[in-house]
């Protein structure tokens, strides 16, 4: 893969997915916040306005401010621009994990803004689940996390040697 389409798959992924994440999160401000909770296809879908200071599930939450800026906007852009000149610069990665890490940059990026923008806080806002399990309140960018570390560590495996792999009794 030369750099040019490389560079292309990662501005694209980017772009689509902040730009998507921080539309859905304007339209929760402007429709959700201090507002009632929606529900759909049976309560499997909620929109329900929160604000996130912390990591996933609200890890972190609870630490003194300074040390959660350190760590959720210092830190985390220290690692967003080290895994975006990673995903420009090495020959390593194939485009399924160009792809894949593109998608967790963007989402780190996109709760990033949150961060700056808000003071600290992400902007959740959609929660599924079937009667009482059900997730915790998350956003797009979330979503593109998830699906882009998961989809990495299943293309991971499939192409690990047999013996590798996890060998059940």
């Amino acid at each position: 893969m030369t750099k040019l389409p490389r560079a292309m798959i990662v501005f694209l992924i980017t772009l689509t997915c902040v730009g998507c994440d921080q539309a859905t999160k304007l339209a929760a401000k402007q429709h959700l916040q201090n507002g009632p909770v929606y529900s759909y296809a049976g309560d499997t879908i909620r929109l329900q306005y929160a604000e996130n200071t912390g990591a996933f599930l609200s890890l972190g939450a609870s630490l003194p401010g300074p040390l959660r800026q350190l760590i959720f906007t210092v830190l985390v852009g220290v690692f967003l621009l080290g895994l975006i000149a990673y995903l420009l610069l090495s020959r390593d990665p194939t485009p399924f994990a160009v792809s894949c890490l593109s998608l967790v940059a963007a989402g780190g990026m996109s709760n990033l803004i949150d961060r700056i923008a808000y003071d600290g806080r992400v902007v959740d806002f959609l929660n599924v689940g079937v009667g009482p399990l059900r997730t915790g309140i998350f956003n797009i960018a979330d979503v593109a996390i998830t699906f882009g570390a998961l989809f990495l560590v299943i293309d991971t495996y499939r192409h690990m040697a047999p013996s590798a792999k996890i060998q059940s009794p």
